[in-house]
């Protein structure tokens, strides 16, 4: 890759430096042209694209049936925290995944987040009071920070550097189906059969993907890097290294940190300030210390990376959450139609990782990740021009159509980046950071656009008492301006960093 193509210099990021399971198979087959759907990786790929199609599915189908059940359970008071308690543990488990799966291989991270994800499910899908419900999805998303992080170093490990790139198409291709079907199924269920059942059903749709998945990995990816691979870390096969307990502590307080500021946000009291303070004391040398030295300052190679995956999900996220409230309370469309105008987006953000995967798109990686960050903030940009009623529209979802190929274009790129820059011994730790910046940056940013618009008369998270249209009578469209252009500049800035990510 002529931007980012590793030198003979760069010995600790020789392409191949990642994935030792790139090596002939035992009767010496020549597996140069295997593909992901090969029959050596066919019953992984399968398996382990099958276990993101079902957390995007469930992902989809949560924000359908969430207000339901907050009603039912008469905690409308606390619905946002069913959403930040996900995200917060997900933190947690993220960097526990990273220890794991670098000390003794990805198995085991990802078998026992898909069992606390199972779990935060049935006890969400049970719960009886609204407090149990939320504690359901704090155990949820410790499964799935365990789980995506286990996916990442099953990737770095069972896959050569030449199909990472498809693998990680696949990913984004199986949150196509799922983003389209997904609100539709669940209102479905949540009509007729009951919320309950979008949340007990998943887990046993399960079962089939780890049945494919599980034996692959225990043979190509289990077990600490040395064991793994014969050495190639220098192993010896010994007693695997032990839990670095100050990551664990790091990884406490990023959590508690991010959960008592985006407390603060959605209180906009004097007394917030208090919880605020307490949480940026505890965020801010918890990411120092979970993040590669450098991140915040873009220092070249792996911290731009981990830096410009944050700044990307963030910013584009964090915008899209305000889009269908703007296109009801603005335009006067339906929900379900407001959700619709961000269906192509699925497919589009697909189409991108697809496009980023090709052979020969290969020399061409860092200025494809410029274009999808120009992209992604053109879209931003252009989402409150239908704030003025003689635009269209469907001005909307031509431009988040846009936005989400060029994140598909930067989110898959980032993750083959990073397992490329990272030693064997290093992914599961820069898995984990990768998708630590994704996820903070996503409170972090929510939280400020949040408050900017209830500051403005958008209302504030008291706003999800009422339905979507009683909530926001009377909210300014400067609050949704205030939302959207500070996420474009953010996104800018990712163009900018994507500049950064060639090592001198």
């Amino acid at each position: 890759m002529s931007a980012l193509e590793p030198r003979d210099t760069d010995v600790a990021h020789a392409p191949d430096a990642a994935a030792p399971a790139a090596r002939p198979d035992a009767t010496g087959r020549d597996t140069s042209a295997d593909t992901v759907l090969s029959r050596a990786y066919r019953s992984l790929s399968v398996g382990i694209v099958s276990v993101v199609l079902l957390i995007a599915f469930e992902a989809t189908a949560v924000g359908t049936a969430m207000p339901v059940a907050a009603r039912e359970l008469h905690g409308l008071s606390l619905y946002a925290f069913a959403f930040s308690g996900y995200f917060t543990t997900s933190l947690l488990g993220m960097v526990l995944a990273g220890q794991w799966s670098d000390r003794r291989g990805p198995l085991g991270a990802l078998t026992a987040g898909i069992g606390a994800f199972a779990a935060g499910l049935l006890l969400a899908g049970t719960a009886a009071s609204m407090w149990v419900f939320v504690l359901g999805r704090a155990v949820q998303g410790l499964g799935g920070g365990l789980v995506i992080v286990a996916l990442y170093v099953v990737v770095g490990r069972a896959y050569p550097e030449r199909l990472r790139p498809a693998i990680m198409a696949a990913f984004a291709a199986g949150w196509v189906v799922p983003s389209i079907v997904g609100p539709l199924a669940s209102g479905a269920v949540t009509e007729h059969l009951g919320w309950r059942w979008v949340f007990i059903g998943i887990p046993v749709l399960v079962v089939f993907p780890l049945a494919m998945a599980l034996p692959q990995i225990r043979r190509r990816a289990s077990g600490p890097v040395g064991e793994s691979d014969e050495g190639a870390d220098g192993g010896t096969g010994g007693e695997p290294p032990s839990f670095d307990l100050r990551r664990i502590r790091l990884a406490l307080g990023i959590s508690l940190g991010a959960g008592l500021l985006q407390y603060a946000a959605q209180d906009l009291r004097w007394l917030s300030l208090l919880p605020g303070a307490a949480g940026a004391a505890l965020l801010v040398p918890a990411v120092r210390g979970l993040l590669p030295r450098g991140t915040y300052r873009a220092v070249r190679g792996l911290p731009s990376v981990v830096l410009l995956r944050g700044v990307a999900a963030g910013s584009f996220i964090s915008a899209e959450s305000f889009v269908p409230l703007m296109l009801v309370t603005q335009r006067g469309l339906s929900p379900t139609l407001a959700g619709f105008s961000l269906a192509a987006g699925g497919a589009t953000w697909a189409l991108g990782s697809w496009v980023q995967s090709r052979p020969r798109m290969a020399s061409y990686r860092e200025r494809l990740m410029t274009l999808g960050m120009l992209l992604v903030a053109a879209a931003i940009a252009t989402a409150p021009s239908v704030l003025i009623h003689s635009v269209p529209v469907w001005i909307v979802a031509v431009a988040w159509g846009f936005g989400c190929f060029g994140m598909g274009l930067v989110i898959a790129s980032t993750s083959v980046l990073m397992l490329r820059l990272s030693a064997p011994h290093e992914a599961g730790a820069n898995s984990a950071a990768l998708q630590i910046s994704d996820a903070l940056s996503n409170v972090l940013l929510l939280a400020a656009g949040g408050a900017a618009f209830a500051a403005l008369g958008g209302g504030s998270a008291a706003a999800h008492t009422a339905t979507v249209r009683e909530a926001a009578t009377g909210t300014h469209p400067a609050a949704f301006a205030a939302v959207f252009l500070p996420m474009a500049a953010v996104a800018l800035v990712g163009a900018w960093v994507t500049t950064r990510l060639r090592e001198r």
